[in-house]
């Protein structure tokens, strides 16, 4: 039996349906003139996240980067969660990329707020670096998916808009936050300046990832997008898995955060670990006897992939491919082997 593979919902393999969508695309050269299947997926990511125009790209870092270069300016600073993906995960592209400082705010949940927020924006002074941008992540991947409610998002663009600010949504899995707050995608979207969202988290395609925003921002985004080497050709043949998602996989993406449920439930009362309760489809688990490299291998021997996420926690994330009874099996691998 191959191994429950819970590394990461970037590891699920595009279905056959998926291929064929692929196989069959309409294309054509999107740096010269356009791809048709590439346009259509751009219109369609712009109107499910509440905005005028959306921009395809190949990674989901290469977007969050373009939507930071926007507002960037060199020798200010950029107000962002202190775990945040854009400044753990991105090779210090911040001020490797755009000369941009992180200021970063600490958090118990790794939710910003916009008190939180409003602190962090320093006042006008010549002797401390000016705010150029906040940026928040939704769901918040090192804070165990953790989701910020629309209320909070909605408080934080207030105060973007009080001091003349963009806002940024690093939105790899808001379709997941979407569907664990019961809202459209438009409803979290539309909050912020520019919102990246990602299709191979979650959704289950092998590459690709949008950044939408006004026409004016995404004209600029085009330039940001070529000159750091992400202008493709015939990218409908990727565009057309992301739109055969859309369609076919983001109405069911709730049974991940169900099967994650079903892990979690199944070490509820385990001795040796604490279960951060998922609030989508990451479940991360507090080692309390046991050091996550030593029980990392002998999970994977056992049948059950996951990655460390610190000296004692483990991750663990469900996705397309791990059905709610794998998830419990894989609950009662973990049990086992940290028995």
């Amino acid at each position: 039996m191959s191994p429950l593979d819970l590394r990461s919902d970037t590891v699920t393999r595009p279905s056959a349906a998926m291929r064929r969508a692929m196989a069959e695309a309409e294309v054509g050269d999107d740096v010269l003139d356009g791809d048709p299947t590439t346009g259509r997926l751009e219109a369609r990511v712009a109107e499910l996240l509440g905005h005028e125009a959306a921009l395809f790209f190949p990674s989901g870092t290469q977007a969050n980067q373009t939507g930071v270069g926007l507002q960037a300016r060199r020798g200010q600073e950029i107000v962002l969660e202190a775990n945040a993906h854009l400044l753990h995960y991105e090779m210090g592209a911040l001020p490797g990329l755009w000369g941009v400082q992180p200021r970063p705010v600490p958090t118990p949940d790794g939710l910003l707020t916009a008190e939180l927020v409003e602190q962090a924006i320093r006042p006008a002074s010549p002797h401390v670096p000016r705010t150029c941008g906040i940026a928040v992540e939704n769901t918040h991947n090192a804070a165990g998916g953790q989701v910020m409610p629309v209320a909070t998002l909605a408080a934080i663009r207030r105060v973007a808009d009080g001091h003349a600010l963009p806002l940024h949504l690093d939105g790899a899995r808001l379709w997941n936050a979407a569907a664990a707050l019961g809202v459209p995608p438009a409803t979290l979207g539309a909050l912020a300046t520019t919102v990246m969202v990602s299709f191979s988290k979650g959704l289950g395609c092998p590459v690709g990832s949008c950044l939408a925003g006004s026409r004016d921002h995404m004209r600029e985004a085009w330039t940001l997008r070529k000159r750091l080497g992400g202008g493709m050709r015939q990218s409908g043949i990727l565009a057309a898995a992301a739109l055969y998602a859309l369609e076919h996989t983001l109405p069911r993406i709730g049974d991940d955060h169900a099967a994650a449920r079903a892990l979690a439930e199944r070490l509820a009362d385990h001795p040796h670990v604490r279960v951060v309760a998922p609030a989508t489809n990451i479940v991360m688990l507090d080692l309390l006897r046991d050091r996550a490299e030593d029980v990392v291998p002998r999970l994977a021997a056992a049948g059950v992939l996951v990655v460390p996420f610190g000296p004692t926690r483990l991750r663990a994330v469900t996705h397309l491919d791990v059905t709610a009874d794998d998830a419990a099996r894989a609950g009662d691998v973990l049990a086992r082997v940290l028995a």
